[in-house]
């Protein structure tokens, strides 16, 4: 389905990001791991190359404008070409609302906003240069649609990212970039994980019961990230030409828009 290409996905080095690493292998296509965790990377290669596909990692910052060209550098010289990017990598400080620090606000927006658009900017010049099309996923989130209590800040973020996706596509549709996002909720995650115990320390509930009452009631489990990958895979793909600036619900049914 993604017929040998090459896809720079940040955010690799676990949780969603490497469930998506592992399904774009999957689908046939290579990857470019991206995260600050060096050995968590080389764990996501290795899954990438135990699939038959060809992996690289590269440890960078997504907020270094620097970092980030570095990145799209070191994919052209490994692999000659860019075909797309998926931007996974994010933070999440919880906090009552009139307890959110400036930094923290900050923190989530640099990594989950600029972040993003540092690296949609720089994947799609390359991408531009050799004019060959291709297709950008964002991980955006089913809070930047709901809105959490405690989250604020990353609920604000997460819709930011679902209208810069919306932007994106409209813009760079003329270059032959199809550009979408999903919106997990309810996956099998350490970020999920530390949300249940951050509320458990909030309200006295036991964190592993609060874990449970986080998964889709629907299926009655919680979403694996290769799930969520799968989706991404797709969305990469050329049989998702028709599918522009949408951001897809990932999170078992839970968000009904």
């Amino acid at each position: 389905m993604l017929n040998n290409k090459v896809f720079v996905i940040t955010g690799a080095g676990r949780g969603i990001g490497r469930g998506i690493a592992e399904a774009v292998a999957e689908a046939g296509g290579n990857v470019v791991a991206v995260d600050l965790d060096r050995e968590a990377l080389e764990e996501t290669v290795s899954l990438v190359e135990g699939a038959g596909r060809r992996g690289l990692a590269v440890q960078a910052d997504v907020t270094d404008e620097a970092a980030v060209a570095r990145m799209v550098d070191e994919t052209v010289k490994e692999f000659g070409h860019v075909g797309g990017l998926v931007n996974s990598a994010g933070a999440l400080v919880m906090n009552p609302a009139l307890e959110v620090t400036s930094d923290e606000l900050l923190k989530q927006f640099d990594v989950n906003v600029r972040g993003v658009f540092l690296c949609c900017q720089a994947v799609a010049r390359q991408i531009m240069t050799v004019g060959d099309g291709g297709a950008i996923v964002n991980v955006a989130s089913n809070a930047g649609k709901v809105g959490y209590p405690n989250m604020a800040a990353y609920n604000a973020s997460k819709a930011a990212v679902i209208n810069l996706t919306r932007t994106l596509a409209a813009e760079w549709a003329r270059h032959g970039i199809n550009v979408n996002a999903v919106c997990p909720g309810g996956v099998d995650t350490p970020m999920l994980g530390a949300v249940a115990e951050w509320v458990g320390q909030f309200t006295g509930d036991d964190p592993d019961q609060l874990l449970k009452s986080m998964m889709p009631q629907q299926i009655g489990r919680h979403i694996k990230p290769i799930e969520v990958g799968r989706v991404v895979a797709f969305l990469l793909s050329e049989r998702a030409a028709i599918i522009r600036g949408q951001s897809i619900n990932v999170d078992g049914g839970d968000t009904p828009y």
